[in-house]
C-alpha cells in the first residue's frame, strides 16, 4: 500500500487549500486514515482523522471550524479541505493510513505519505 499526498502550495493568510491523498493499492475504505503536519525543528502534530467508513471524524483544536477531512472510497482519495488558512498553518503535510485505527496518535498508523509543503504567507 502506498499514499500519495499533493494539494500543497503557497497561499496567502486568509486563502484555501485542498489536500489529496490517493490510497494506492488498497481501497480508502479499508482504512482509517489521518492528516498529520511537521514543521523543522518541531514535533509532529495531528490535524485531523476519519475513520474507514467515515463516520468518524476528529480534529485538532487548533484547525476546528477551519478543515474538513472527507474520503472518496469509489476515488480512493482522502482530502483535507483547509479554510481560512493561517500563516501558523505553515508546514509539511502527511497522510496516514491504518486498518484498524482513525486518530490522533501518529504511532498507531502502518502507513505514510511522503508529505506535501504548505506556506501561509501574512
Amino acid at each position: 500500500v502506498q499514499l500519495q499526498a499533493s494539494g500543497g502550495g503557497l497561499v496567502q493568510a486568509g486563502d484555501s487549500l485542498r489536500l489529496s491523498c490517493v490510497v494506492q493499492g488498497r481501497t480508502s475504505g479499508s482504512y482509517g486514515m489521518g492528516w498529520f503536519r511537521q514543521t523543522p525543528g518541531k514535533e509532529r502534530e495531528f490535524v485531523a482523522a476519519i475513520s474507514r467508513s467515515g463516520g468518524t471524524i476528529y480534529y485538532a483544536d487548533s484547525v476546528k471550524g477551519r478543515f474538513t477531512i472527507s474520503k472518496d472510497n469509489a476515488k480512493n482519495t482522502v482530502y483535507l479541505q483547509m479554510n481560512n488558512l493561517k500563516p501558523k498553518d505553515t508546514a509539511v503535510y502527511y497522510c496516514a493510513g491504518d486498518v484498524i485505527y482513525a486518530g490522533e496518535f501518529g504511532e498507531k498508523y502502518d502507513y505514510w505519505g511522503q508529505g506535501t509543503q504548505v506556506t501561509v504567507s501574512s
